[in-house]
């Protein structure tokens, strides 16, 4: 409970926990070497300096006392006054007040308590914090009060502020060194993590190098040969199932000649069905492959593809509405993007009859929604049909079951740009597909 308690306090930043980590030693020394200091230092000199000023005080008690007299009195008060930097004066026939002595609880007020019952011997008052330049010392003696006023400074060492300027201005000056040195040594690692995301929404990173400590080095080398291998093993892939598409369309086609010639009957008509069907879906993956494989990434308005896909849609006579954002500029594949609106449309066409599409800022990504009224997905398959292939509607019709592709591929473009594709129950009543795609 204490640790997660601490942890929330906590920097969550690299450069924030690397300046804390040089920070906290920095605190502990300096707050040992005041403790040791005021400990040891600053209270030798200042019991050193209380010593002095008791001292010079029974100086004067002494000298008072060998050369009685009020003519001599006054030339020891004005003499020893002079060389001791002290004001003295002196109250016949008075007494200190019988109450106890006020002061302070600090080192001063002990250190000169000490100091004067040591030196004096005689009852005494003094006041430390009434006047912030001079300190008030009173002596009893036998036929009056000793009155000493002293500078203030007399009791202080310079060399603690001293200290205190120097601990802390040098810790200043190495706490900015150590940020500026920390900061360019996370610089790097940000632009590593800028560059691994960029490269998982889909997005080139040209003007990336390796830079910063050899361990980070090592870290955007490895992505860098990790990059290369992903993008050859897709550009393989996309190439190597293009080029199987495209050989399928001549078989596919022979077939369908001969079975033009054939005439027309039950059987040939089921064959015929599924040459159809078979090469529909070699068509659409043909064209989503060859898209894939030379389309770059560029900043495209999503509003504007939306309104493109919308208007193709209701030129079909579909009821389409929809509701966009003016400003959706994201860096995507524009075509790529195209296609998997209008797969998710085409759905909602071909299965509802009312069809709302709304395209929206959601944090740093844009959302697309679109909504149907038809007889939805049930929520045991909506993963299910993202599979390839995989039919709601088991007859082999393509016009009502489709090629089993067209959701695989939507997601497949959402996830290429970072983003994602889900089946949810729309407010309509039918299904909704919502399309993510991070800025």
């Amino acid at each position: 409970m204490i640790a997660a308690t601490i942890k929330r306090f906590l920097p969550r930043s690299l450069l924030g926990r690397s300046v804390m980590i040089i920070v906290t030693p920095l605190i502990l020394l300096q707050i040992v070497s005041a403790w040791v200091f005021y400990d040891r230092h600053w209270e030798t000199i200042t019991r050193r300096l209380a010593s002095a000023i008791a001292g010079e005080i029974a100086g004067v008690i002494e000298q008072r006392r060998s050369f009685p007299g009020a003519e001599n009195q006054q030339r020891i008060f004005h003499a020893l006054g002079a060389s001791l930097d002290m004001r003295i004066s002196f109250r016949p026939d008075d007494i200190l007040p019988n109450q106890p002595r006020v002061t302070r609880s600090g080192i001063l007020d002990r250190l000169l308590g000490n100091a004067l019952r040591e030196r004096v011997h005689r009852p005494f008052l003094y006041d430390t914090w009434s006047d912030p330049h001079d300190v008030r010392i009173q002596v009893q003696l036998p036929d009056g009060v000793l009155d000493v006023v002293v500078k203030r400074d007399r009791l202080f060492s310079s060399t603690t502020y001293i200290f205190v300027m120097w601990m802390v201005g040098t810790s200043m000056v190495l706490f900015a060194v150590a940020t500026i040195f920390m900061r360019n040594q996370v610089r790097p690692i940000r632009r590593l993590a800028a560059a691994v995301d960029s490269f998982g929404k889909g997005r080139d990173v040209p003007d990336f190098k390796p830079e910063g400590a050899t361990e980070i080095r090592q870290a955007a080398a490895a992505f860098e040969r990790m990059r290369e291998r992903i993008q050859r093993t897709i550009s393989q892939r996309t190439e190597m199932l293009a080029g199987v598409s495209h050989d399928l369309r001549t078989p596919l086609t022979r077939m369908k000649l001969q079975l033009a010639i054939l005439g027309d009957s039950s059987e040939i008509a089921g064959l015929e069905a599924d040459v159809e069907e078979m090469q529909k879906m070699v068509e659409e993956y043909l064209a989503f492959a060859r898209g894939e494989s030379s389309e770059s990434v560029t900043t495209s308005d999503i509003a504007e593809i939306l309104r493109e896909v919308v208007e193709g849609a209701r030129l079909g006579k579909a009821e389409v509405a929809l509701q966009a954002d003016d400003e959706l500029s994201v860096p995507i594949r524009p075509n790529a993007v195209k296609r998997c609106i209008t797969n998710l449309v085409s759905n909602a066409v071909i299965h509802g009859s009312r069809i709302e599409v709304r395209g929206r800022w959601n944090g740093d990504a844009v959302e697309i929604t679109v909504d149907d009224d038809g007889p939805g997905i049930p929520p045991d398959q909506r993963e299910e049909v993202f599979r390839p292939f995989y039919r709601l509607d088991r007859s082999r019709n393509p016009e009502t079951g489709g090629t089993g592709l067209g959701l695989t591929i939507a997601r497949d473009v959402a996830r290429g740009h970072g983003g994602d594709l889900a089946i949810e129950e729309s407010p309509l009543g039918g299904t909704r597909a919502r399309l993510r795609l991070p800025a």
